[in-house]
């Protein structure tokens, strides 16, 4: 599972890396209101991200909302993005299989109270960067920024080309055996 974790989280930093390269070269004189709502998500993600880390931590997050009252200049969410996303990937190579397990309770920012697993909580925050990726992806696709090619086989098989020559020392295939009635 520590593999898997460190992928998804490399993963995630690369897709965010692209969606900021993208917002970059959009124009904002004929695109202001879509890139102030891809900031926005994006500052939504970042915010969830942070307080996920607080809980993981087990420490105050200071945050009475998932996201921010002022937008973030793009620059400013670049850095604090990239910040968090290296906390991710030092964090999940740091834990045990045991720490991964182990349930943390946490307030939600509405006051609600619940608990997860360590693991739940990264997953959580991989999947929910996804999902807003997805949205920020809609918004860019109406606009004449380039789209990113957010998946993670594209991002695996970009930083490892050598899965596209399926190497015979790293990979032997598996035949389908089709559904068994």
């Amino acid at each position: 599972m520590h593999a898997l974790f460190n992928s998804f989280f490399n993963y995630q930093a690369w897709a965010n890396r692209a969606f900021f390269d993208a917002l970059e070269t959009l124009d904002r004189t004929q695109h202001e209101a879509e890139h102030h709502q891809a900031i926005r998500l994006i500052n939504h993600t970042h915010v969830v991200a942070q307080i996920f880390a607080a809980h993981l931590l087990g420490r105050s997050h200071g945050y009475t909302s998932d996201n921010t009252a002022e937008t973030p200049e793009l620059a400013e969410l670049r850095s604090a993005v990239a910040t968090s996303d290296q906390w991710y990937l030092d964090y999940v190579r740091s834990i045990t299989p045991e720490q991964r397990c182990e349930k943390i309770a946490f307030s939600f920012t509405d006051g609600d109270k619940g608990y997860m697993t360590r693991e739940e909580m990264l997953a959580h925050v991989t999947m929910h960067g996804g999902y807003h990726r997805g949205e920020i992806g809609r918004i860019l696709a109406q606009t004449s920024a380039q789209l990113p090619w957010d998946t993670f086989a594209v991002f695996l098989h970009q930083t490892q080309p050598n899965r596209r020559l399926q190497d015979k020392l790293e990979f032997a295939p598996i035949p389908f055996q089709g559904a068994k009635n």
